[in-house]
């Protein structure tokens, strides 16, 4: 059967065909069926990105941002403004890639294809990665010292796992690379599900220990939540697919991947209707 997606693939060594043969037909499905879920919310979220963000600075407005995020846009602050603008410009590219580099089948069939686009993953993604820390050198975020720390690791560990990516596949450590490469993608993701996890919270408890200048007791967890639980799902699922893991293992892993799907279907089908879809079609119909 033709492999779907890299999450199919195993990382680092491959599944063992035996009686535990049930429990890895369930990861392998849940495995899937995640990533069919990540690439249509990410497609759609990396358009409203370009459509927001972008149709925002094409016509001299970028003042529009402060309203998803206050204080991104001062009029007199241009390095800051650059790095952030780099940030966002790249942020919605490497989204879109990333969903491509996750096909399978794109990878056996092309790899010229899979190379050259790698390539530009990474660079983007190593540009959104200094791009945030820029913007942080320079103005700081809203947020206070626990946002700058908690955004700043986040830029850090986006640049590490783009050269970790790159390194290895020139090395031809294929499987370390596609690990590498899972994190990389489960971090750039990372600024889709941060404004994911906050509409759930004000949806579910009206925002409680939400401040607008983001320094709230909720605020002050999210800026690490938003990107440490993916990297612990991707470690999950490489451990879960070595040759030495049991049943159990992987059961839990289709457990908590099978979680992640549905929490991120509901948070597509809400977010598409509230705020993307309309950002997108008006980009669009303008």
């Amino acid at each position: 059967m033709q492999t779907v997606a890299t999450l199919d693939r195993p990382v680092p060594q491959p599944v063992r065909p035996d009686a535990d043969g049930a429990s890895a037909t369930v990861l392998r499905w849940s495995a899937r069926a995640l990533v069919a879920t990540v690439w249509i919310s990410t497609t759609l979220f990396g358009l409203y990105i370009l459509a927001f963000y972008a149709g925002a600075l094409a016509e001299g407005e970028m003042a529009r941002w402060n309203g998803v995020l206050p204080g991104l846009y001062q009029r007199d602050a241009h390095a800051a403004t650059a790095g952030i603008g780099l940030h966002f410009a790249t942020g919605g590219l490497i989204l879109a890639l990333g969903c491509i580099q996750l096909i399978g089948a794109v990878r056996d069939r092309y790899p010229a294809l899979h190379g050259w686009a790698g390539r530009v993953y990474v660079t983007a993604s190593l540009l959104t990665g200094v791009g945030g820390l820029a913007f942080i050198a320079a103005r700081g975020t809203i947020g206070g010292v626990v946002m700058d720390v908690g955004f700043a690791l986040y830029g850090v560990l986006t640049v590490l796992a783009a050269v970790q990516t790159i390194r290895h596949a020139r090395a031809g450590r294929m499987e370390v690379h596609r690990a590498w490469a899972l994190r990389l993608f489960a971090l750039a993701i990372g600024s889709w599900l941060f404004r994911m996890d906050y509409g759930f919270w004000i949806m579910l408890t009206g925002g409680v220990g939400h401040t607008p200048d983001f320094r709230g007791p909720f605020d002050r967890v999210m800026v690490f939540f938003f990107y440490l639980p993916n990297l612990l799902v991707v470690e999950a699922f490489v451990r879960a697919r070595r040759v030495t893991a049991g049943p159990a293992l992987r059961m839990a892993a289709a457990g908590v991947l099978g979680g992640a799907t549905g929490f991120l279907l509901l948070g597509t089908y809400y977010f598409t209707k509230i705020y993307w879809g309309p950002a997108i079609l008006d980009r669009l119909v303008g």
